[in-house]
Parts: structure tokens; C-alpha cells; sequence
């Protein structure tokens, strides 16, 4: 997409809009497809919780991406878009036995990562094949709040606590067709997620009836030049050839299975906010735009950055701003960022907004949440509607007081 692209997408749905590009998700696809070539069956499910529209589930699917999923809803989501109920896997936490047997009902892949329900479940439908998510304590994630693999995570059974698996699977009788683990998003070090990884085959050897290993995703994008990311090519040749060896062992050619979110979607968006004033201070210049952490929460919650161009002056001579929302509390998307000189009523343009970005919106200080649009072979296809006032009100109901 151009520059020109993305003004004529903010002058046609307005301001705020985030913008979808459809080829960057196909073109992440096939590079993951590519690295792990040499794996016979592998799968990868689309973490649906990065990004939940509709239409992005649709386009994903049709690359031949399953779906991952955390919530019932989320599961439903996807058998809307049209996938099918055996590409869906459903990797919740901490929720209730009733949940899980809607999932059953609808015929998609269970993920259990708790003793308790794993005895509940086992004993109630010992022939519904699960998979059992185990913690390696391995800590892999960029941000705490993003690591869900180390020791006190609330994340996954515990790897000291195999034994009690075996038990609970022993009693019931239960089929388990997969393990599972994820050790958190932005893996930065390949030899501690395949460290991780051997943690993980060391467990499967204690199942004899897998169908896959899910070894989760956490894949890292660079978000500023010269950033840093995972190197999936690397981690493909390395896993590849430790998958092979241990399927030749266990004498059973089993599915790889990763989880990709962030890593597909992540760079196919950008975020459009229109400047409503350039407001100095004592010290600070500030670009104060149409928009704040109801939409766009990353910065505030994981103190993450993301590029911010000047679209509508892409060539102005540089200076620097405060990028800031109108939210009553402080929600600042940059802080001294250079940034081409601004001038209200210019079109900003965030990078990397693809990933848990519309999907952690919310309607704080009763704003709209804006439109989604999904950039589709030269086109602008518009896929969520902005909100109105009358969202406000759908589901409120007035009390007779």
C-alpha cells in the first residue's frame, strides 16, 4: 500500500481506520510454509486472539491456516468464517467444564492445561481425543506480561507434575492425540525455545497414540528499523531436523503444529489517525490525534513501539513530537519521536498494527471503536463498520427507576 492508498482509505472511511494488507498475511504465510518445508505434516493455526475479524480469518483460511483459539466464542467465530472444525484447536485457561463441552459439541480439537478439568474431562468423555498443554518453565517471551512459559505462569501443567498426568490418563482411559506448549510471544533465542523444545519431546515419549506436537509460536516482528526478530528460518532447519529424528523414533510420522498470530498479521496493518491539534508547551511539542489507548493499547500496556509516519508530509523536514490521544488519562503513543513536521488536520500512519491492536479496543470514555479495512489485490474492501451511537446503547437497558 502507498501513501496515496492510505490517504484515499482515511478520505474514504474516515479517521480513525485501521488498514489491512492482505498480501503482507500471504506473504508471512508462505515464508513460514517454506521454512519448515522439510517436515512432512505440518499445520499452522492462526491465533485468532491477534486479530478475530471475520474476513481475516476467511482470507488466512484460504491460504490453508487453521485456527487457534482461547475462547468458545472464538471458536464459533471461526466455523463462521467457514473452517472447519477439525482445522480449529481451542487452547483455553481457567475456564469452566461447561465451556469445554460446548467445544465438544461443535467437534473441534481441545487443548486442557489443568489437572482438575483434565480429570472432569477424562472421566465424562474418555473417548474425545485432548491435547494437554504442559509448562517447560522455560521463560522465551519479550515482556512478562507476554511470557507464559516460566515457573510461576498461570499457564499450562506443570512438567514436575507428568506423573499425575499419567494418572489421571491411566484411571480414565482417556485418548490424548497431541502435548502442547508455549513459552510466550517474542522469542528472541532459538536455543532456549529449542531447549523448550526437547522439554516437550521428552513428554510426548510417554503417549503413545499422538497425532501432533503444537509447539505454540511467539514468533517476534521487528517493529522499528533495525529491530530484531526471530529467525524462522533458522528455528525451521534446527527444528526440522530434531522433528524428524524424534518421529523416526517414536515410529509414527506425527503433524508439527505452530500457532502464528502477531507474526502473520502484525506488519499487514496500519493504524490512520487524523492530527486535531499541535499544541507546544514549556518543553514539548505535542501531536495530538483523534484517538488514544481505547484503540490502540500496546504502547501504554507493553510499553511497545510502533513507527509513526507523517503520510500527508511524508518529505517535510523532520522534528520532533509527543504523540498523544484524547483520552482524559495519559495515553501517549511516542514520546520525542522524530517524525516529518506535522501540521493539524495531517493523516498519521502507525505501523505493526495488525496484532492485538482492534482486538484489546474498547469503547473507554464512550468512544466508537473505528472501522476495519482490508487492503485485497489493489482494493479497498471495508470489513468492520465504524461504531455509532446507537452501539452505545445496543445492549443497555434503561431501569425503571
Amino acid at each position: 500500500m502507498t501513501h496515496q492508498d492510505l490517504l484515499a482509505v482515511a478520505q474514504e472511511f474516515g479517521s480513525p481506520v485501521y488498514v489491512y494488507n492482505a498480501s503482507t498475511m500471504e506473504a508471512q504465510y508462505k515464508r513460514l510454509q517454506k521454512a519448515f518445508k522439510g517436515v512432512k505434516q505440518v499445520k499452522f493455526n492462526y491465533a485468532v486472539k491477534a486479530l478475530s475479524n471475520i474476513s481475516v480469518l476467511k482470507l488466512l483460511n484460504s491460504f490453508g491456516c487453521g485456527m487457534d483459539t482461547v475462547s468458545i466464542q472464538e471458536v464459533r467465530l471461526a466455523l463462521e468464517a467457514g473452517v472447519a472444525a477439525q482445522d480449529i484447536i481451542y487452547t483455553p485457561n481457567g475456564v469452566s467444564l461447561k465451556e469445554l463441552e460446548k467445544a465438544r459439541e461443535l467437534g473441534v480439537q481441545i487443548n486442557i492445561d489443568n489437572l482438575s478439568i483434565l480429570e472432569q474431562f477424562g472421566t465424562l468423555y474418555p473417548k474425545t481425543p485432548v491435547c494437554i498443554r504442559i509448562n517447560p518453565h522455560v521463560m522465551a517471551g519479550g515482556n512478562t506480561n507476554i511470557s507464559v512459559g516460566h515457573i510461576d505462569s498461570k499457564f499450562g501443567i506443570s512438567i514436575h507434575q507428568l506423573p499425575h498426568i499419567q494418572r489421571i490418563v491411566k484411571n480414565t482411559g482417556m485418548h490424548i492425540n497431541g502435548v502442547h506448549m508455549h513459552t510466550g510471544s517474542d522469542i528472541l533465542d532459538i536455543d532456549v525455545f529449542l531447549y523448550a523444545s526437547e522439554i516437550l519431546f521428552e513428554t510426548a515419549k510417554h503417549f503413545d497414540n499422538l497425532e501432533f506436537i503444537d509447539f505454540g509460536s511467539g514468533f517476534k516482528v521487528p517493529y522499528k528499523q533495525g529491530d530484531i526478530e526471530t529467525n524462522v528460518e533458522e528455528m525451521g532447519e534446527k527444528l526440522t531436523k530434531r522433528f524428524n529424528e524424534f518421529c523416526a523414533d517414536y515410529g509414527k510420522e506425527l503433524t508439527l503444529a505452530f500457532e502464528p498470530g502477531k507474526f502473520l498479521v502484525s506488519e499487514s496493518g496500519k493504524f490512520l489517525v487524523a492530527v486535531n491539534v499541535v499544541k507546544q508547551t514549556t518543553s514539548t511539542v505535542f501531536a495530538q490525534v483523534d484517538s488514544g489507548f481505547n484503540h490502540l493499547i500496546r504502547p501504554m500496556l507493553y510499553n511497545a513501539q510502533h513507527e509513526i509516519e507523517n503520510i500527508s508530509n511524508p518529505h517535510g523536514r523532520d522534528r520532533f513530537y509527543s504523540v498523544v490521544g484524547y483520552i482524559c488519562e495519559t495515553d501517549t503513543f511516542a514520546n520525542n519521536r522524530r517524525i516529518a513536521e506535522i501540521t493539524e488536520g495531517d493523516i498519521l500512519a502507525f505501523s505493526n498494527a495488525g496484532a492485538y491492536c482492534f482486538s484489546m479496543a474498547s469503547n473507554y470514555n464512550s468512544r466508537y471503536r473505528p472501522a476495519e479495512v482490508l487492503w485485497y489485490k489493489g482494493k479497498a474492501h471495508l470489513i468492520r463498520k465504524r461504531e455509532i451511537f446507537e452501539d452505545l446503547l445496543a445492549n443497555q437497558v434503561v431501569a425503571e427507576l
